[in-house]
This record gives C-alpha cells, structure tokens and sequence, in this order.
C-alpha cells in the first residue's frame, strides 16, 4: 500500500512543479508583453501574405 502511495504522491508532485513552471512561464510572457512584440515583428511577413491574398473585387 505504501508503494501505491508513494507513486501518487510523486505523480502529483511532479504535476504541481510542471504547473508551476508552466505559469512562471506565462507570467513572465505577459509581464515582459513578449507576445506582443513577437506579433510586431511578424508584422511585416503578415502584411506581406496579406497583400498577395486575391479578392473580389465586386460591390
């Protein structure tokens, strides 16, 4: 019974640590706004494929 209780026990250890790091992670992304200054550097590729995007042109 032990044994069972101690794989828990690690399983969820191992769990909260990831759970953790996993929000460090996105807190820090969000503190820094680095999605945002991603997003301003893939400004210009995206405007780039927008451009080329073929539309009709009817009213």
């Amino acid at each position: 019974m032990n044994k069972i209780v101690n794989i828990v026990l690690k399983i969820l250890l191992r769990l909260f640590l990831f759970a953790c790091g996993a929000f460090a992670v996105t807190f820090v992304i969000y503190i820094l706004n680095l999605d945002m200054k991603l997003t301003a550097k893939m400004e210009p590729v995206l405007f780039w494929f927008y451009d080329r995007v073929k539309r009709d042109q009817h009213l």
